[in-house]
């Protein structure tokens, strides 16, 4: 018993600590956002243009393929089912609201995390083992101003954008497959589509997008720092920073799709 307790204690403290040091970086991230600029301490708006090219435009041609084949086989599997009642028509309320509701942003969070998420930690990481970031402070750089400040903002503002994207893409996805494979009349595809949405949907999936971004920054960047040991653990951490993010993205999607069912 006394093992098992000592364990559970040491876990706890683990995780106890691990959150205090994710409110520190989440404040001081904040505060070099929002509290520095009005007080002339300055923000980093190329850097975080940067990042936002590297993130958000440099995902679109993967994000946007990905969603374009999701888009797909959900009219042909669709279609086994509403087929045998003649509701072929059907396809187009099914991708529409599956894709904005739900499939575009997770696709898109999680291939994200796979590229933009595991760079930020293996760069930060990078960094901390050669040394980089303890040079920063002894210069009199703030590294949360210089190094996390410009990712998260670019990366902010990439996600909902490549999600928005990867929306379209994946409702013309579903309308190609069920014009050309099913025999979905162009129009009556279209007309369903626009009964079939309304501004909760695209207000859902983009709310979920935002604290999808907001994850992958902050993980990526909290496992940077954690990195120890040389190649080996930038490695480790690297890993770790790309389940853990997928972990809480599907947390956050549960989260919200449970709030907007209530309401």
């Amino acid at each position: 018993m006394i093992v098992i307790v000592g364990r559970i204690g040491r876990w706890a403290l683990g995780q106890l600590a691990a959150a205090m040091r994710v409110s520190v970086l989440v404040v001081d991230t904040l505060a070099w956002i929002i509290v520095a600029p009005i007080r002339g301490k300055g923000l980093r708006w190329r850097s975080s243009i940067e990042n936002f090219v590297e993130f958000g435009v440099r995902s679109l041609p993967i994000v946007g393929m990905i969603c374009f084949l999701i888009g797909v086989i959900i009219a042909l599997q669709a279609s086994y089912t509403l087929s045998r009642w003649g509701a072929n028509r059907f396809i187009a309320d099914l991708v529409a609201i599956v894709a904005l509701r739900e499939l575009a942003p997770l696709m898109t969070a999680i291939l994200m995390t796979g590229r933009s998420g595991s760079a930020i930690t293996a760069e930060i990481g990078t960094m901390k083992v050669g040394e980089e970031i303890d040079a920063l402070e002894v210069m009199g750089l703030n590294p949360i101003k210089y190094l996390v400040a410009p990712k998260f903002l670019g990366m902010l503002v990439a996600v909902p954008c490549v999600t928005l994207v990867a929306m379209f893409i994946m409702v013309f996805g579903g309308w190609l497959a069920s014009v050309v494979v099913v025999d979905v009349p162009s129009g009556v595809y279209v007309t369903q589509t626009v009964d079939a949405l309304s501004q909760k949907d695209l207000f859902t999936g983009m709310v979920k997008s935002v604290f999808f971004g907001i994850a992958i920054c902050w993980v990526g960047v909290y496992r940077g720092f954690q990195v120890e040991g040389g190649a080996e653990g930038v490695g480790r951490q690297t890993t770790s920073s790309v389940v853990t993010s997928i972990f809480i993205i599907i947390l956050i999607d549960l989260v919200f799709t449970i709030l907007f069912y209530f309401m």
